[in-house]
């Protein structure tokens, strides 16, 4: 493992650890590496001392215990995700909110409701569901406008 002291274009300095140099550049190349402090996915690295062990004669009076480094800081109250993804989950989020709390839960009778009320059987009124592809699909074939309900981002995590 690699850790590397990073600085992204507004001055935040963090530290990542990584399995190799080689990982490092294709992360940083696909936009993965994020400041943890302000989501800018423009970091590079910043200068860093190399650990070098003392060979002087105080250190061989006391030897010391193997050098074990230590894991990456965590930093669990700052997502490492970019801004861009962070607002495709607020909306997400937000349309999931506004549909259950404006529209009635049918379950699984999702695909009775529906056709009954696009025939006519029943009030038309805002609901949502369960229901199989299979379901969701034959839906759609009859003309019934349905639309899948992401889960919450947070919901798979």
């Amino acid at each position: 493992m690699i850790r590397y002291t990073l600085a992204c274009d507004a001055g935040h300095d963090f530290e990542s650890w990584f399995p190799s140099s080689a990982s490092y550049d294709e992360q940083s190349a696909r936009g993965l590496v994020t400041c943890p402090v302000c989501a800018s996915a423009k970091v590079g690295k910043a200068l860093m001392a190399p650990a070098v062990a003392r060979t002087d004669r105080e250190r061989s009076r006391h030897p010391a215990t193997p050098a074990v480094p230590a894991p990456p800081a965590e930093s669990p109250a700052v997502p490492m995700i970019a801004e861009p993804e962070r607002q495709m989950r607020a909306m997400l989020r937000a349309f999931r909110e506004q549909v259950t709390r404006d529209a009635d839960d049918v379950g699984g009778r999702f695909p009775d409701e529906a056709r009954a009320m696009h025939y006519g059987e029943a009030p038309v009124r805002a609901i949502y569901g369960e229901a199989t592809p299979q379901e969701a699909k034959a839906l759609i074939e009859e003309g019934i406008e349905v639309i899948p309900l992401p889960p919450a981002p947070d919901d798979r995590n």
